[in-house]
This record gives C-alpha cells, sequence and structure tokens, in this order.
C-alpha cells in the first residue's frame, strides 16, 4: 500500500471523529456500510465494499482495490413517560408524572469511510471506519426535576472504530480475516444530581463535560462457498477492553469501566439468479458480560463500585434478512428486514429513561447506480417502527414508586460515494 494512500486514511479517519448517535440493536448499528444498511445490515457472507470488515473481515479479499466514502443521516425519537409516582417533598408530596421528550437534539451525521488495496490476487490489505452510538437523549427538561436534577439532562454516548485488516483466500473457495479494532469512544452526562446519593464518587456522576478513552480488540472472519450458489460466512469479535471514564467514575461500574461488548454471526448468502441474491445473517452481542452495561439496579453496590449498579440489558440476538436485484448493469435495487429482542427489562425502565435503546423491527431499502466513470452512488434507508417498554417496578418506593414508560423510533437516510481503483 502506498504511502499517500496509507495518509489518506488516516487523515480521513480523524475527520471522522465527530458526533454519532444511532440506536438499533441496543447501541450497535442495524448495519456498516450503505449498501448493506440497504439490505437490513447483511453482510457476514455477502461482502459488498471496503466497510465489510465491519462486519465480517475476510470479505475484503473478494472486494477488490476500491474507496468508499458514505454519510448517513439518523433521525431518532425518544421519550419517556412517568406515571404514579409520589413522594415526600417538603410539606406536602411531589411527583414526577408527566411525558417526558428526549429530542432536544434530534438529527445526527454519520460518516463512514473504507479503503482496500489487493495486494496480489489472493490477498488484500484496507481499512474501514466506521461508529457506534445509541446511549443518547437530550431532555430539554428533565425528567427529575422534582429529584432536583439540573436541565438540560441526558447522555451521550460516541464511539468510533478504525479496523485495518488483513484477509487472505486459503483456497478458491475460502477466505479468512482478521481486522484490528482500534476503538475511540467519548461519553458525557448531565442533569443526573439526584443519583447522587445512589453513587460511591459523586463529584465524578455527573456534568462534567466530555470525557474519552482508548482500547483494542480484534474481529475474526471467514467466507466459504459450498457450492456455486451458496456461500457461509462466520464471524467473531473480542470484547474491546477500553480504558475508564474517570470523569464519571461515580456512575459506570468498575470506577468508570465502559468497555465494548463481544459478538459474532453467522450468514448465508443465496445466488437465487445471475441477478438476484438472498442474504440472512444472525447476530448475537453480549451486552451481558459488561457490568457498566448489564448490571441491574439491584446489583452488589452504588454507581461506581465493582459491582455498582447499570443499565440492566441483556443480550441482543439479532435476525436480519435482505435481498439485493440487478435490475441492469447499472441499476441495483436492495431491501431488507431485520427484528431483534431489545434489551431492556421492564423492571429496569427507570435509568434507562437516559438510554431508551429499545427499537426491534427495522424495514430498509436500497439500491446502487453504477455512473458512465464505473464510480458508484448508493442510497440506503431504513425505519425503525416504534417500541414502547412498559415498567413494571421499575420506580423503587423510597424514590416514591410508579413507573416509568420508555419509547423510540428511528428513520435514517445514507449516501455512498465509491469508486475502483
Amino acid at each position: 500500500m502506498k504511502l499517500n494512500k496509507i495518509a489518506v486514511s488516516l487523515i480521513t479517519a480523524g475527520v471522522m471523529a465527530s458526533p454519532l448517535a444511532h440506536a438499533t440493536n441496543g447501541y450497535f448499528s442495524h448495519g456498516y456500510g450503505i449498501k448493506a444498511k440497504g439490505m437490513a445490515g447483511v453482510g457476514i457472507a455477502l461482502p459488498q465494499d471496503s466497510l465489510a470488515a465491519a462486519t465480517n473481515p475476510a470479505g475484503m479479499v473478494m472486494v477488490g482495490d476500491r474507496i468508499d466514502l458514505g454519510l448517513d443521516m439518523f433521525k431518532p425519537n425518544r421519550g419517556s413517560d412517568i406515571t404514579g409516582n409520589s413522594f415526600p417533598c417538603g410539606p406536602g408530596t411531589c411527583s414526577l408524572d408527566g411525558s417526558y421528550d428526549g429530542n432536544n437534539k434530534s438529527t445526527f451525521f454519520i460518516p463512514e469511510f473504507g479503503y482496500n488495496h489487493m495486494m496480489n490476487p489472493d490477498m488484500s490489505l484496507g481499512v474501514s471506519v466506521y461508529g457506534n452510538g445509541g446511549m443518547n437523549t437530550d431532555y430539554a427538561s428533565s425528567p427529575f426535576t422534582n429529584f432536583g436534577g439540573s436541565s438540560p439532562a441526558g447522555v451521550n454516548l460516541e464511539q468510533l472504530f478504525i479496523a485495518p485488516t488483513w484477509a487472505m483466500k486459503i483456497n478458491p473457495d475460502n477466505a479468512v480475516g482478521v481486522s484490528l479494532n482500534l476503538a475511540y469512544q467519548s461519553f458525557e452526562a448531565k442533569g443526573l444530581e439526584p443519583f447522587a446519593a445512589m453513587t460511591s464518587d459523586p463529584n465524578n456522576l455527573t456534568n462534567n463535560g466530555k470525557d474519552t478513552s482508548t482500547g483494542y480488540g480484534l474481529r475474526l472472519g471467514w467466507t466459504g462457498k459450498v457450492s456455486p450458489a451458496v456461500t457461509l460466512g462466520a464471524t467473531y469479535q473480542t470484547k474491546t477492553k477500553m480504558g475508564k471514564f474517570d470523569k464519571y467514575k461515580g456512575l459506570f461500574a468498575e470506577q468508570g469501566g465502559f468497555d465494548i461488548p463481544a459478538n459474532y454471526g453467522v450468514g448465508i448468502a443465496v445466488e437465487a439468479s445471475p441477478s438476484t441474491v438472498v442474504a440472512f445473517d444472525i447476530q448475537t452481542i453480549q451486552y451481558g458480560d459488561v457490568k457498566s452495561i448489564a448490571n441491574t439496579n439491584t446489583a452488589g453496590g452504588p454507581l461506581g463500585a465493582d459491582n455498582g449498579a447499570g443499565f440492566g440489558w441483556k443480550d441482543v440476538t439479532s435476525f436480519k434478512l435482505g435481498l439485493s436485484h440487478a435490475y441492469n448493469a447499472d441499476f441495483t435495487v436492495r431491501a431488507g428486514f431485520s427484528t431483534n429482542k431489545q434489551p431492556i427489562p421492564d423492571s429496569q425502565t427507570f435509568f434507562n429513561i437516559l438510554a431508551p435503546g429499545v427499537v426491534e423491527n427495522h424495514l430498509t431499502l436500497g439500491g446502487t447506480w453504477t455512473l458512465a466513470n464505473k464510480s458508484e452512488v448508493s442510497l440506503a434507508y431504513m425505519h425503525a417502527f416504534e417500541k414502547k417498554v412498559n415498567g413494571s417496578g421499575s420506580i423503587a418506593p423510597s424514590q416514591g414508586g410508579g413507573e416509568a414508560n420508555i419509547h423510540m423510533y428511528q428513520d435514517s437516510l445514507g449516501v455512498a460515494y465509491s469508486w475502483k481503483l
């Protein structure tokens, strides 16, 4: 790979360290790369561009020499309702009851970048740059005002991955690949003063501005053509061990720990005809192995402690079905549907007013136009249907009881420009 191309990759990666916010499968995106996003995120057995390493690094040796630049406009709608709450307040009682809109900021732009270079017909080196986010809310009027919370209130998590990737064909039908995931994340919380009585470190709980951390992990992958029409794939990403958020060591378990969970998946792509491909992926994200995400509000310690309370999220398994049809030599249309079981139990909704990542069903459409110069323009649209989770025993009697109900739906529209080298 030439030095100037490496420089372009790294400069682009730096530019892309901009605000990211989306929540589809928990806080992971429904897919990576605009082409895959138009097919509900499938890609474990169907690499289509140089963002393939974000899903399965083995696919990079299948996509050739190319550059892909994309931008996704993401618009989540999230909020909460509190009912039946009442607690002592001066000479009488106070209540948090009401409906709260978490969309003080509601539109986000998510960039992506990929570059791939074929070292020879059977080996490639590349880099994929992409983001996660989605533990994001911005309440102009805080749901916690009567507990002493300030406005605005909310949290914002951003994660950026730079994934240098090596892939190789081990024979004409099988390929393997590995990515080094270099991760950068930032976090900010505001308006959480009422939780000071529940933390081991009140000075590092809220309103401390943006904090950042870095870490690294690996993603491994395989693809194999088992018949002329059928390709299989499998991938595994290790848990990404991250540095701690020191400014929020009174919020997250393990004194500010916030690792990125391991995830794994399998996929199949079937050429139903010379112009039509049907693909299906299953992916599991192991949120339950990260204490700051998985611990419930009844965990064995206060916020920030080694086994401190968290968001109570469970693992998420997603099922993704996508269709690609080449209408003619210059236009390909895509569609897809994915579903999952959202990660938040009904007993954990009160704290998840801050992070209502509950959407389950996603419908996607997309297409690619090949231009006269053989470059490509791709579009992808996604709608995640509204999901509501009603609380059950979600607000402790010591906090006045009642229930916190959370809801979310989402839309996104992405565009990418790609060219072969």
